[in-house]
């Protein structure tokens, strides 16, 4: 019989052995005897949850903390390699407790199944526990899945939920509310659960129905105004630990540009001046307001830093720069920065295949790669996110 050991995790959380074959569902240590038996290894543990590994929001509940941070730096450290780019200090990983995730975005099926996606498909998990979600997510799910029943929702709709200063932020996808039945329904629902705002959004964009004060998300002590459908940090503790990660490699500048700088999550953590640039219009707005109410001095510039990066000449006033690309990464700004003489960077990356390509931009143009921190604020998921600090 044929034993083959698993030695580490794979993109996509299968286990690969030392001859390069993919098992699904393994852990490091485990050994694979023949096709199919698996005797467990050290890095082997319980899923907590009863829906995995069919729900698609978790690849990697069977593996322990140590084997999760592991294949985070695993992963970074690949892509950088793929570009040739040599591996920094790698710093210890943060990984988001359980139950900590502060947004979600569900999805609904005709016939009441409320959840995530399964595995590689788009039929829909009922979800019926949750160990990734905060709890004041989760309490809403049965209450959330009557109410689509009620309004005739369609397969397809959906519940996107993000906890904001004020309680539960609710945008409903793909949901209709005609009529006097449905309006009283959904102020009946807002109302008893103490939302802090639901909208809803039937294809022609978001519509608040319920919003008994403005919304806010507070960023570095600031209260920032929260548009419907806005992107927050999936975690509190992935956006301390970014942060001070930017802090730490910002080192104090007194001018200080923030690209990508949505609704100024690290613009507001600086001190000094700031420039922070952002494509999107609503979060342009609301970092100007959350800059009125608090005195800080963040200057607010709607930017499409695809089409437009800041040039070389604007770069080189500043002390350091911050980015904060989408997915995507920021391959028309780094290759601006490359040029430019600017001391210090921060990168905050959620795709470790952009970044690495950013950062041979970046290293090819004269900066040093200091150090890497890896983050798993998506716990027990395949998503890797990152703080990397560049110097000249």
């Amino acid at each position: 019989m044929t034993v083959e050991t698993i030695v580490g995790l794979a993109a996509r959380g299968d286990g690969v052995t030392e001859t390069g074959r993919f098992v699904p569902f393994t852990a490091p240590g485990d050994r694979v005897l023949g096709d199919a038996d698996i005797s467990p290894g050290p890095h082997r543990r319980k899923p907590p949850c009863r829906h995995f590994p069919e729900c698609g929001g978790c690849q990697l509940q069977h593996v322990d903390d140590q084997a999760y941070a592991q294949f985070l730096v695993d992963r970074i450290i690949s892509a950088l390699a793929a570009q040739g780019v040599a591996a920094p200090e790698i710093q210890a990983p943060h990984i988001s407790p359980p139950r900590s995730r502060r947004r979600a975005s569900l999805h609904y099926e005709r016939g009441g199944r409320l959840g995530f996606h399964a595995q590689a498909s788009h039929r829909v998990i009922d979800m019926r526990e949750c160990h990734v979600v905060r709890p004041e997510l989760f309490d809403l799910v049965g209450s959330l899945r009557e109410l689509l029943g009620r309004l005739g929702a369609r397969t397809g709709a959906g519940a996107r939920l993000t906890l904001c200063d004020q309680g539960v932020d609710l945008l409903l996808d793909k949901v209709d509310a005609d009529g006097l039945a449905a309006a009283e329904a959904l102020s009946e629902f807002a109302s008893r659960h103490r939302l802090a705002r639901l909208a809803l959004d039937d294809g022609y964009g978001p519509q608040v129905r319920w919003e008994p004060e403005a919304v806010t998300a507070t960023l570095a002590g600031v209260a920032v105004p929260l548009p419907t459908a806005s992107f927050l940090q999936a975690t509190a503790e992935g956006e301390a630990v970014l942060v001070a990660a930017v802090r730490e490699a910002v080192g104090g500048g007194r001018l200080v540009a923030d690209l990508f700088a949505g609704l100024g999550t690290f613009a507001f953590a600086q001190e000094g001046r700031i420039l922070a640039a952002e494509g999107g219009r609503d979060a342009v707005l609301a970092m100007k307001a959350g800059a009125a109410r608090s005195g800080r001095t963040v200057f607010a510039d709607h930017r499409d830093l695809f089409r437009r990066p800041l040039s070389r000449a604007e770069l080189d006033r500043f002390e350091a720069v911050v980015l904060d690309p989408p997915r995507a990464g920021a391959r028309e700004q780094a290759a601006e920065l490359a040029r430019s003489s600017v001391p210090r960077l921060a990168y905050v990356s959620c795709n470790p295949s952009t970044f690495a390509r950013d950062a041979k931009t970046l290293v090819d143009g004269g900066y040093r790669l200091r150090r890497i921190l890896p983050v798993g604020q998506f716990r027990w998921s395949t998503h890797v996110e990152l703080a990397a600090a560049f110097e000249r």
